[in-house]
């Protein structure tokens, strides 16, 4: 029976009892076997019309969804997902396809169909299964467990399933595969490694569990808390700025409300964003009001305060004011290697004499450096993505390189956590995903100018017949940029997702991800990113809501016309493009943290005046990301420029966390530190290479093999002899042994 047959002569989806919807999905299931690729595809649209919800059958948004969600656990539960994923492995092996896209001119739409379909259910699948509702079922419950299980086990060829669609990203930027649809490939790896890895929140469930495990202390505060605590502040105006808004002042053009004076970036002196600006109070309008040119903004800025919708009336009423913190709002801290660095010039200059990597005897030490290491003591805190074990660290000089590997081998015990498992299959080609990621996010960035030989992107958003209206060339223009938007969000969160993960797993594997970031260009391209107008970048309205889904297909859709492609949305900012951008700022934070010579790559490229415009956009997280990075290079940057900006400098002192010893914003003794870019670089390879090879290379050479070599161990093993050695021992002694001459200032030599 057809699939139109179904539905035209029997009863609706939604009035089938559940074992009617079991032997439908069955039947659907026997059917995607099939040998023709029509029928199959057939078949895999029509999975995929249950997995979007039944929406013909539906009058509202919230029994798409609800239809949505119960129809993806029944088909899961039937097992369409290993179905799936075969179809895809063949899809992807599909060498006549592939050639075929290779010798075309222009790869549209048509090319990459069944993909695209396929895809999509399983998107949907990963995505709803993935996210938890209070009205879930308790079968529900076991089956997302056992999904995460799977997609995070070498249970696909001995692979993971997201090593699967990096292969599909390689495959497409080394140009053998053009047509594949990489916005939704990379939006599938996202989610996958999301749902098998966990979040932000389950990242920091992971600290705190890993740190009671190891006796350390608490952490002092929980940082998603403290960033979302934050409030935006109000950038320093350029001095064109000021100057227009002097020749505004004085052709009389002033706005409504007069210019008000910017308190210094100060975070928790600036008023209730949740109020509007006719309901602030007497006593302020008196504070802000004060003349002066200084700190002074554009009017047009000034609107650009990106803050979450208010919430519902009954839970914050109006004249509520918002609970601020007091004081600064992170607990200050200190590495160990600050406390050693603070002994060991308070004893060169007052003993004469150094103790090594000792930070417990202070004899001979005056009184105020007892109080100072009590202080530096208290706010120490070990991170726990930098607590090795010892059997993971680098084999001292020495130990016999021998010896340290026979000890390292089969003694280390490593966790078969998913995070493991995924890094073990990436990397044998770990560069070419790096480099292939960077290439999509490089294709994509607004600012990038579109070059023939650079790879095409739009391959699933351009159709096959080219636009021939107005109309219809505005809207794929939209389609465009926000597929291109898409693609940098799905980028940007996969990596930064992975370096957290990595990090917290082993720091050598967040080293040698950062490291192949670093050497394909990662901190120049993000800086490019920025280069440009981000403000613009950020209020950008490339979506069409009566087009998003579930409301176009239960909704009668309005007529587009060019006026309303060009009003855009009514949201005033794109958080889609927020997010990407926190994102990439977290990733360059990342790459860039207490790395001298990376540090350096920032002063080099001209980096602060970029960072400092990325300031304009008023967002407590993404302004706090903009000044670490700000601080880190402060002290390069020069006396004159820490004099101009001082605003920004006070924004640093109040947003980001204070590390006592660091002395960021005086620039002291930095003529000190050479920049050796190589250098550093080479000896972080040097250990990050030592800790693969001992931890991963399970073939080794046998002639590096290792060997015992301890007296005692090799004289207690046991030996087996033949049968007639208690003949001839004596006569071998004689022969080998006493009649050979030793030389002893030869083996002495």
């Amino acid at each position: 029976i057809s699939m139109n047959c179904f539905w035209r002569h029997y009863m609706r989806w939604i009035e089938l009892g559940q074992e009617q919807q079991r032997a439908y999905v069955m039947r659907l299931l026997d059917a995607l076997e099939v040998t023709d690729r029509d029928k199959r595809l057939k078949v895999a649209r029509a999975i995929l019309y249950l997995a979007q919800g039944v929406f013909d059958e539906c009058d509202t948004d919230a029994d798409v969804i609800h239809w949505s969600r119960h129809n993806v656990f029944l088909l899961y539960d039937m097992g369409i997902f290993t179905a799936l994923l075969e179809l895809l492995s063949m899809e992807m092996d599909n060498n006549q396809a592939c050639s075929s896209a290779v010798r075309k001119p222009a790869i549209s739409l048509a090319d990459s169909t069944e993909l695209r379909v396929l895809l999509t259910i399983m998107y949907l699948m990963v995505e709803t299964i993935r996210l938890q509702t209070e009205d879930d079922r308790p079968e529900w419950r076991t089956a997302r467990e056992a999904f995460k299980t799977e997609l995070g086990s070498p249970l696909y060829n001995g692979e993971p399933f997201a090593l699967l669609l990096f292969t599909m990203v390689t495959k497409f930027c080394s140009m053998n595969a053009p047509h594949f649809p990489m916005k939704k490939v990379l939006l599938l790896l996202w989610k996958t490694i999301l749902f098998t890895m966990g979040g932000f929140e389950e990242l920091q469930e992971m600290k705190v569990r890993g740190r009671e495990r190891l006796s350390l202390p608490p952490l002092p505060e929980d940082s998603i808390k403290v960033v979302r605590s934050m409030r935006a502040a109000s950038p320093p105006a350029s001095a064109m700025e000021l100057i227009e808004q002097q020749q505004q002042a004085k052709r009389g053009r002033r706005s409504r409300r007069p210019l008000v004076k910017q308190d210094s970036l100060d975070t928790y002196n600036e008023r209730d964003p949740f109020k509007n600006d006719d309901a602030r109070d007497e006593e302020e309008d008196g504070e802000e009001a004060d003349s002066g040119i200084e700190g002074e903004v554009d009017p047009l800025d000034r609107d650009v305060i990106i803050q979450p919708p208010p919430p519902p009336p009954p839970l914050r009423p109006p004249t509520e004011r918002a609970s601020l913190p007091k004081g600064l709002p992170w607990a200050p801290k200190v590495r160990e290697k600050d406390i050693e660095h603070f002994l060991e010039t308070s004893r060169n200059k007052f003993i004469g004499f150094t103790l090594g990597n000792d930070t417990e005897t202070l004899v001979g030490l005056p009184r105020p450096i007892h109080e100072s290491v009590k202080t530096l003591k208290q706010v120490r805190r070990r991170d726990l993505s930098l607590i090795i074990p010892p059997l993971s660290s680098p084999p001292l000089l020495s130990i016999p390189p021998s010896l340290s590997l026979h000890q390292d081998r089969g003694e280390e015990d490593v966790d078969e956590t998913p995070t493991e498992i995924l890094y073990l299959g990436m990397l044998p080609n770990l560069s070419q995903y790096v480099i292939a990621l960077l290439k999509l996010l490089l294709a994509a960035a607004p600012t990038s100018k579109a070059k023939t030989d650079s790879i095409n992107i739009l391959a699933d958003v351009l159709p096959e017949e080219m636009p021939i209206t107005v109309l219809q060339s505005m809207k794929l223009g939209i389609d465009v940029n926000r597929h291109k938007e898409i693609i940098v969000k799905a980028i940007s969160a996969l990596l930064l997702l992975l370096l957290k993960h990595l990090k917290l797993n082993h720091i050598y594997q967040f080293e040698i991800v950062s490291q192949h970031l670093v050497f394909a260009n990662c901190i120049p391209l993000i800086l490019k990113f920025f280069n440009q107008n981000i403000l613009s970048y950020i209020s950008a309205k490339n979506s069409i809501c009566v087009l998003d889904f579930p409301h176009c297909v239960v909704h009668e859709m309005p007529e587009l016309t060019a006026e309303s492609l060009e009003a855009g949305d009514h949201n005033q900012f794109c958080w889609r493009n927020l997010f990407s951008c926190i994102n990439l700022l977290r990733i360059l934070n990342k790459l860039t943290k207490w790395k001298h010579s990376r540090t350096m790559m920032l002063v080099v490229f001209k980096s602060a005046p970029i960072l400092k415009r990325a300031l304009k956009v008023k967002q407590a997280t993404m302004q706090l990301y903009v000044l670490k990075l700000l601080k880190i290079q402060t002290k390069y940057l020069g006396r004159q420029w820490r004099k101009s900006n001082m605003k920004t400098m006070s924004a640093i002192y109040q947003k980001v966390r204070h590390r006592l010893n660091d002395d960021w914003a005086y620039g002291n003794d930095i003529d000190a530190r050479p920049w050796d870019f190589q250098a550093e670089e080479c000896a972080l390879r040097e250990s990050i290479e030592k800790f693969n090879s001992r931890r991963y290379d399970k073939n080794q050479n046998g002639e590096f093999a290792p060997v015992d070599n301890c007296l005692q161990s090799v004289l207690g093993q046991r030996v087996e002899l033949p049968e007639d050695f208690h003949y001839s021992y004596e006569m071998w002694l004689e022969r080998e042994v006493f009649s050979q001459p030793i030389q002893w200032e030869g083996l002495l030599q």
